[in-house]
């Protein structure tokens, strides 16, 4: 399936449609970034709307599209007030689609743990806590908010987040319109540390001879050269970043398509400091070469090495 341009062809010039209007919703637990990332949207030119009740999502639409001048991209920050939360969405969503809106799911998550130490913190209570403990209160909210955190478009896990960063995160996930760029983290791992749960795309470099067990490369990571020449020096090692850059064009492609303008790429070895470093600058640094037809560049990239230097 085609999907409709946000602007259609006339015959009358002075008959333009008007541009197709994007509704991000913005969820998630409280404590774990909401308002940061609707500041994020407000600052790059969305119309953010906080604290909307659903029964009041199709009032608002009706006063965005009749605005002058036209808005857009309008934010939506959602908040759990019952367990009817996640249908009432999935409602709202559906009704918008059909009228020709674009809609989008956005949600924040961070670890109980977190999200405790966030709220004592700031000396606040749990909006969903009433006489109960505050662990009660962000169970409670977990629960009612699940069926979105499913089927969000986009989950961010900001319990190793600061407020900086994340706003560097969704500001990569949701650029300006005139960015049609896709910004790309490519970012190494070890298996021994746990699967990084924000990969759209994950890769497992195991199968390559491991550089910790040559003595003189032990003490060294994926950077150094000694290190990179003798992982990408392996059989199949070449061929693999090949293949796996063919594989990166196809879904990016896709990504754009949908409207999605952000993807992660976690490349795990075992312990995130020799062959998946090795790999994920090699990769990185091929997409930064990547080109469009007309020579413009394709990705927007950042590389992170997320357990290099751990013990």
């Amino acid at each position: 399936m085609t999907e409709r341009p946000d602007t259609d062809a006339t015959d009358d010039p002075e008959a333009a449609v008007p541009p197709r209007l994007t509704v991000l919703f913005v969820a998630g637990m409280s404590g774990a970034g909401r308002s940061t990332a609707a500041n994020v949207l407000e600052d790059d030119g969305w119309y953010v709307a906080d604290n909307v009740p659903p029964t009041l999502i199709s009032t608002m639409i009706d006063l965005v599209r009749e605005s002058d001048p036209a808005i857009t991209r309008l934010a939506m920050v959602i908040r759990a007030s019952d367990e009817t939360i996640g249908s009432q969405l999935d409602d709202v969503q559906r009704a918008l689609e059909v009228s020709g809106a674009r809609t989008r799911v956005l949600f924040l998550d961070a670890s109980d743990h977190v999200l405790v130490r966030r709220f004592e913190q700031v000396r606040r209570r749990h909006p969903l806590q009433g006489r109960e403990t505050l662990i009660d209160g962000i169970a409670r909210e977990r629960a009612y908010l699940a069926p979105i955190r499913n089927t969000a478009d986009l989950v961010v896990e900001t319990s190793s987040l600061t407020a900086a960063k994340l706003r560097e995160v969704v500001e990569e996930v949701y650029p300006h319109e005139a960015d049609k760029r896709l910004s790309v983290a490519v970012q190494s791992f070890g298996f021994k540390y746990g699967l990084p749960i924000d990969s759209d795309l994950v890769a497992d470099v195991r199968f390559l001879p491991n550089p910790y067990w040559v003595p003189e490369l032990q003490a060294q990571n994926g950077r150094d050269d000694a290190v990179r020449d003798y992982v990408l020096g392996q059989d199949d090692a070449g061929r693999f970043v090949d293949l796996y850059l063919e594989l990166v064009a196809v879904v990016s492609a896709g990504y754009l398509r949908e409207g999605k303008r952000y993807m992660t790429i976690s490349i795990g070895c075992t312990g995130g400091k020799h062959r998946s470093v090795a790999i994920t600058e090699e990769i990185g640094a091929r997409l930064r070469k990547a080109t469009d037809d007309t020579g413009a560049r394709r990705f927007d990239v950042r590389v992170i090495h997320r357990d290099l230097g751990r013990e």
